[in-house]
């Protein structure tokens, strides 16, 4: 059992959304917002990886339209 404290609305706001989404099961609820939450911070850090990726572009002189060309060309390259 986990025990957490909530102010009375966060309380009635929880309960609105677990009658809605969960048919009033609170544990099929947290279930569910875990998968919510483990997603939405996934994509939290592909967006920061791509900002970083793009920061690092931008410093060697790249854009990102150039990106193709340069990986087609990359790959063309034989390896030694």
């Amino acid at each position: 059992m986990i025990d957490f404290v909530l102010s009375e609305g966060d309380r009635v706001r929880l309960g609105r959304l677990v009658e809605y989404f969960a048919g009033g099961d609170r544990s099929a609820y947290l279930r569910a917002t875990i998968t919510v939450m483990e997603s939405r911070h996934r994509a939290e850090r592909l967006r920061g990886l791509q900002a970083a990726k793009q920061r690092r572009l931008g410093e060697q002189g790249i854009s990102a339209n150039e990106l193709p060309e340069l990986v087609d060309t990359a790959c063309a390259v034989p390896r030694s």
